[in-house]
Order: C-alpha cells, then structure tokens, then sequence
C-alpha cells in the first residue's frame, strides 16, 4: 500500500522528470526510473513498467504543442518510427529475463553513455549536410534565435538504425528511446536540437504503447506507482513543451548532464549491491 506522501512524493518527482524529458527530447523515463529505484526503492522491473506509461503520458501531452508550433518533423518521425517499433517489442521481451542488478548496471551505463554524448552536441548552427534528403527536411520559427530555421535530413540509413537501438531500449529499460534517437538526428542527421527533440516527442508514445502490453501481461505495472508517476509527468511534459522554444537549449543541457551522472552512478553502484544514501 502506497502512502499518501509517497503518492505525491512520486507526482512531483514526475513533474521534474516530465519537465526536463519534454525540454531535451528524452520522454522523462531516463530520470523517473532512477528516482523511483534510488528515492522511493521501487523494483527496478516496476520502475520500468511505470516509466513506460508515463512515456505514453509525456509523448501525449507534448507531442501536440510540438506539432501545433511546426517544430515535430511528422515525415521523419514516422519514417523512423518503424524500426523503433521492432525494436521496443524486442526489449521488451528480453527484459523479463534479466536481473534486477543486471538491469541497474545497464541503466547506469547507458545514462553515462548519453550524458557524454549530449555534452559533445553542438548548438543550433550547423551547415547544411552533402547530399541531403529533401523530402524528410522541415522548417520552424526559433523565437530564441528570433528567425526561421530550415533544415535537411542526411544519413537516413543511419537514423534507422538508430531507432532500431532506441526501440530496444525503451522496451528494455522503459526510457523512450529519445536517449538515443535525439543524438543520432542531431549528430548524424543534421537536424537542430529543438526539431530533433519534438519528433523525438512525436514518436516515443508509440514506441512504449508497444512494449507496455508486455510488461502489462507479465505483472510489472503496479496501479500505486504507475498512476502518479504518469500524472506529474504528463503535467511536466505539458510545462516543459511550452517554455522548451523561448530558452537556450545548450545551458539546458548542461544541468540535464549533470544530473544523469549523479543518478548514473548512484545506478551502477546498486547494481554490486552498494546503496548511497
């Protein structure tokens, strides 16, 4: 039984994880799940199974601003789409196999691996690439840069690909796949940050309605967790959407950066059975 405290404990520890997910393009689930496992001592295969409804949440409640404001790239995301799909179904079922250490140890691994990526991402200006594709390009208005910015989309056998990985690790790790999705359009793509993290938005609640009916089935979504989590972050994301075009997205990510590195640790010292309190 889930105490009151711990119920808004968990809402409001949503709200942060779905505002800091919408903003950068990662659907909240690369911090709610550490927050439940290292805060509230959930079970890492419950933490999971909440984070990926709450995915659902964060991509329902963002991806319809991004769409209004032109910032989500609907061809790209859809083109995408397809191979994370795969992927989610495949993560899903493997997780049910692994142990709850072994799955600490993952996550913790793969936040370092996105924080370091993310600190390597380079800003909004970027030349446009060789050989790019124009039916997959787009433009939105910046109201931070104060102009409208078009782009085109390279090295799309790159981004399947990619997705394909995010897939796998949303249904693994109940992340939404925007950990991988974001940095691959961003560096391998050539498409701006802001775009990159709309359509990442756009598609991550598809990804997890696909993986949710196996958690579903096999027991891992308790009611008690899973209710608040995607409340506070469907309210965050909401929030997050809104204010994520006005502001500078590199100062952004710096403090998401940091943030993952403390949790990322605290993750893989659990995973040898070591708690920080």
């Amino acid at each position: 039984m889930v105490s009151l405290g711990t119920f808004v404990g968990i809402t409001v520890l949503g709200v942060a994880a779905g505002l800091m997910g919408a903003m950068v393009g990662l659907g909240g689930g690369i911090l709610i799940v550490p927050l439940l496992t290292l805060v509230f001592h959930v079970p890492i295969h419950n933490a999971i199974g909440a984070s990926i409804v709450a995915v659902i949440a964060t991509s329902s409640s963002a991806a319809s601003t991004y769409v209004n404001d032109r910032l989500a790239n609907i061809r790209l995301g859809m083109t995408l789409e397809t191979f994370t799909t795969i992927g989610a179904v495949t993560g899903g079922l493997v997780a049910g196999a692994i142990s709850k250490n072994a799955l600490n140890g993952i996550f913790g691994t793969v936040m370092i691996l996105v924080a370091a990526t993310m600190f390597r991402r380079k800003s909004e200006g970027r030349i446009i690439p060789k050989d790019p594709d124009d039916r997959l390009g787009g433009d939105y208005y910046d109201p931070y840069l104060k102009k409208e910015v078009t782009y085109k989309v390279r090295n799309v056998p790159i981004g399947l690909a990619a997705s394909f990985i995010a897939g796998n690790l949303s249904g693994l790790l109940g992340i939404g796949g925007g950990v991988v999705k974001v940095p691959a359009m961003t560096l391998g793509m050539g498409v701006p940050v802001k775009a990159a993290t709309a359509t990442s938005n756009f598609m991550i609640g598809v990804t997890a309605v696909a993986s949710a009916f196996i958690y579903f089935s096999r027991g891992m979504i308790d009611p008690l967790i899973t209710a608040p989590a995607a409340i506070g972050v469907f309210l965050g994301a909401r929030l997050g959407a809104r204010i994520a075009p006005g502001i500078n997205t590199r100062h952004l990510l710096s403090i998401f950066v940091v943030v993952m590195v403390a949790m990322a640790i605290q993750m893989i010292l659990k995973a040898f059975g070591i708690e920080v309190r």
